[in-house]
């Protein structure tokens, strides 16, 4: 047959031999070949996907089946599988016909089913596991299209995890059985002697600790038993400034040592914790190492002389890109061991540009460690067998903890020593854009101990004694002290009079905070009053106001060392 001519076609359509008319045929044969390739596609779409595709009467049978339900299913083509199946789709789900009756009805109701989980039989017989979106056909009433994926693997996938967590748990019941026996072993061995009896409380306490998870921990080591330790800590500390008969100053030395024992010990526990349970997300900024070494050897010059150690530091004006917070807390927990192994010399604080990184060391004069225990030492409860010169043994979790910080960094630890001639324990940390190379070399002395004589200083706390043991140290320290356990009592204190400094605690009564006190005291007397944020609450959730506010961060049970260095730093940056 000939193909018919443009006017033939034309007077068809009643275009006649205008142009106009014309280009709209033109028009019109270029959107029906549009809708050619269209359906094209989708026909073509609709043969090879590799998911299944079908389409049937909402009361009838099927309509039409792809290539991909077909092999699904099992079966070598559409024509076999409609063969097998008949021409409706109840002997096609394992549910029947109350099944398919189940899903009209709800197509019925809300013309889709969406992300229906199902099984249908194959061509051998067997289940198959599918995920299925079927739906009502807005331009063709009572006509329904679906959409099947097949989820077997995810469903065997799934079997697979419950099994594996099946098996989990019984591991951990037979483990925590075997450590309730191993338990029950020590007990029978515990003397009447009270030393003894706590030392065996807590070795079961750190058995248990690192095999049970460590949110029980956090939750065991709370807000009220940080509280009385701080509490003891403050007091004691007032005492050993005090000058004492020589047997009574014995007596509290040795209290002192328990006391230090008891707070390192559930401070390194919560930070393993927290650490392995990934709940410390650093907070990267421009860092200085000058602020940071200042403020690191006014909290321990009285430690070293105490030990008889000679503490010296090289500074610079150096800035670092890293979370302040955590490198200081790495910082310190290695001068805190220089100072804890090393029987006499120095201990030595310093720092070195390495082309784009910055790298932090901490030396001493230490028995220095033998290389086959250098990897051991990072692992948790692990201890190098050597004396401890302050007298008080630790639990071997400080350089677990450093190692854990420096992960979390994305810097690396690294060690160097020899036996008999002392250790050098490193950090390299990136360098920031904001450095600088002036350098200065200081050494610490006793002359160094800062005043406070004449400050008014305020405390906040809802814990009385709390309260009283912050009083009792910081008169001691030459402050006039005024307390308050809310901003109420805190106007009522003051008497119209703005202190020299804050000291709140984070957690008041009622919901409020600390610092929504001492934002309010600042705006009542329009200044920009210096304050200290205390806390027992590890998780610092109001860092962001406590940043815009200025206010340094520190844990209970506080240490005076670091608590005198950061009251005197926040006053010097108060009267700057």
């Amino acid at each position: 047959m000939p193909k018919p001519s443009d006017n033939t076609l034309a007077g068809l359509l009643g275009l006649s031999e205008q142009s106009s008319r014309k280009s709209h045929y033109r028009e019109l044969l270029q959107q029906l070949d549009e809708v050619e390739r269209e359906r094209n596609r989708y026909k073509w779409l609709f043969e090879h996907a590799t998911y299944g595709i079908f389409q049937a009467q909402i009361n009838g049978g099927f309509r039409a089946v792809n290539p991909g339900l077909a092999n699904m299913l099992g079966y070598v083509s559409v024509a076999e599988l409609l063969a097998n199946t008949g021409p409706s789709a109840p002997s096609l789900f394992v549910g029947g016909i109350k099944e398919v009756q189940s899903i009209r009805a709800e197509l019925l109701q809300k013309n889709i089913v969406r992300g229906y989980e199902t099984r249908l039989l194959c061509k051998d017989g067997k289940p198959l596991d599918v995920l299925m979106n079927i739906l009502l056909k807005d331009d063709e009433p009572g006509v329904l299209e679906g959409f099947v994926a097949d989820i077997s693997e995810r469903k065997k996938n799934q079997e697979r995890l419950e099994k594996l967590n099946q098996s989990l748990e019984r591991r951990v019941a037979e483990r925590t059985r075997e450590l309730q026996l191993s338990n029950e072993d020590l007990q029978e061995e515990i003397t009447c002697h009270e030393q003894v009896k706590l030392a065996l409380r807590e070795a079961k306490e750190v058995a248990e600790a690192a095999n049970r998870s460590k949110d029980k921990y956090l939750a065991a080591a709370s807000h009220d038993l940080l509280q009385p330790l701080n509490a003891a800590r403050l007091l004691m500390s007032s005492l050993r400034e005090r000058q004492l008969p020589a047997a009574e100053q014995h007596l509290l030395e040795r209290a002192h040592m328990a006391l230090e024992g008891a707070e390192d010990l559930l401070a390194d526990l919560l930070d393993i914790a927290r650490l392995d349970q990934a709940a410390v997300t650093p907070s990267l900024s421009a860092c200085s190492i000058r602020d940071m070494f200042s403020a690191l050897v006014s909290e321990f010059e009285q430690v070293a002389l105490a030990e008889g150690l000679r503490l010296t530091f090289f500074s610079s004006s150096l800035y670092v890109y890293t979370d302040y917070h955590l490198l200081t807390r790495i910082v310190r927990n290695l001068l805190s061991n220089a100072c804890r192994y090393t029987g006499s010399g120095r201990v030595f604080l310093g720092v070195r540009r390495r082309g784009n990184k910055v790298r932090i060391e901490v030396w001493d004069t230490g028995p220095g460690i033998a290389k086959d225990q250098q990897e051991s030492i990072f692992q948790e409860f692990n201890q190098v067998d050597t004396n401890h010169q302050s007298g008080r043994k630790g639990v071997g979790l400080g350089l677990a903890i450093v190692e854990r910080i420096a992960a979390v960094l994305g810097a690396n630890i690294e060690l160097r020593s020899q036996l008999g001639r002392g250790s050098c324990f490193s950090i390299e940390v990136p360098l920031s854009s904001e450095a600088k190379y002036e350098k200065k070399t200081l050494e610490t002395s006793p002359a160094m101990v800062h005043s406070f004589a004449g400050q008014r200083v305020l405390v906040i706390d809802n814990e009385p004694e709390i309260l009283h043991s912050m009083a009792v140290l910081l008169t001691q320290w030459g402050c006039e002290v005024l307390v308050a356990e809310d901003y109420r009592a805190a106007i009522v204190a003051l008497e119209e009079q703005a202190p020299s400094l804050l000291i709140v605690d984070l957690h008041l009564n009622c919901g409020v905070t600390g610092l929504a006190v001492a934002e309010q005291l600042r705006a009542d007397f329009a200044k920009n009053i210096p304050a200290v944020l205390i806390t027992a609450d590890y998780t610092d959730e109001e860092q962001a106001l406590r940043k815009r506010l200025g206010i340094p961060l520190l844990t209970k049970p506080v240490r005076p060392g670091k608590l005198r260095a950061t009251m005197a730093h926040q006053l010097k940056s108060g009267r700057s």
